[in-house]
């Protein structure tokens, strides 16, 4: 092909590169990467064909700015996963303390109902928990080793299974909450009132402090993270049931896009909750102290990350502008 022939066919397609590079024209990432190749391709084949011609220099310095915007676009992506989660979100969050409350005290009550029930009713546990669960724990509890159920499965197996239901256990309460918050608080009784007559049943049977011990390590986030969740439900149902001065769908599309961000806060905590259980609270064996230590540093991880991080920096907004 001759050089002009060559220029004529793909001049277009370099000036709406151009363009982009000079943000006059959007690309997607997918768009630019494809526009980088066949840069590319043009700039081997010019090399080949028409080793001295400007159009050497001219397709080698596009492709250069091509590869440094393809650089710069990764950089930014993983810059703004950053700044999501430990700048945007955390701010956010703050607005959303009330619902926090909500969520905390719903679940405690259910919690309460739940101890309280397994007191009055032997035969509670068995209902929530089901025959063959409490079967095997009362096994284990004969064979002394109450918490052997940590150890039943792979480690592995156990940490996948537990951090991917545990996550489908946030986004259900989060959903649920389109029910006008009906379908989060229902979500939320089954958990907490499960919780409390879990406790109570091992309470009964005088090993209280052997199954918190045991059960926080990975339940103090485990927990945690849910009641989070729980709270982006209820954020999502405060956007339809009181819409304030927007129109109703547009107080419902702000409300879920918060919702949203508060579920996706809690996966890296879920996953993390899921190590813990598949990995560590199988080591029954492990000292007190250990535990103790998992678990308080657990909490003091939820408390800076959901509480004293949101008041931080909102309170650095309001001393310095938009300076955080």
């Amino acid at each position: 092909m001759r050089e002009a022939s060559f220029i004529q066919q793909n001049k277009d397609k370099w000036n709406e590169f151009e363009n982009f590079l000079s943000k006059k024209k959007y690309l997607s990432p997918r768009e630019l990467t494809n526009a980088y190749v066949s840069i590319s391709e043009d700039l081997s084949y010019a090399q080949t064909f028409y080793p001295e011609s400007p159009i050497v220099t001219y397709l080698n310095s596009l492709t250069s700015k091509a590869h440094r915007k393809i650089n710069e676009n990764k950089r930014t992506t993983k810059n703004q996963l950053v700044h999501f989660y430990f700048k945007s979100f955390p701010l956010l969050f703050k607005s959303y303390f009330k619902e926090l409350a909500i969520a905390f005290s719903l679940f405690l009550g259910f919690s309460i109902i739940g101890a309280y029930s397994a007191a009055e009713d032997a035969d509670f546990v068995r209902l929530i928990m089901g025959d063959a669960y409490v079967n095997m724990t009362l096994d284990n509890i004969e064979k002394g080793d109450p918490m052997a159920v940590y150890k039943k499965a792979n480690s592995v197996d156990m940490f996948l299974g537990i951090t991917i239901n545990n996550i489908r256990v946030g986004l259900l309460s989060f959903a649920a909450g389109i029910l006008f918050g009906v379908g989060t608080v229902f979500i939320a009784m089954q958990n907490a009132i499960m919780l409390g007559s879990f406790q109570y049943f091992f309470y009964e049977k005088g090993l209280l402090w052997e199954s918190v011990r045991t059960i926080w390590i990975h339940g103090t986030i485990e927990i945690s993270v849910i009641i989070i969740c729980i709270t982006a439900g209820m954020v999502l149902a405060k956007g339809i049931i009181f819409p304030g001065t927007y129109t109703r769908l547009k107080s419902f599309t702000m409300r879920a896009k918060d919702a949203l961000k508060i579920v996706i806060s809690t996966i890296p905590f879920f996953i993390i909750a899921g190590f813990l259980e598949g990995f560590i609270t199988r080591m029954t064996y492990m000292p007190d102290l250990i535990a103790i230590l998992i678990i308080g540093g657990s909490i003091a991880l939820l408390l800076y990350y959901y509480l004293f991080l949101p008041i931080q920096l909102n309170k650095n907004l309001k001393t310095n502008g938009n300076k955080i």
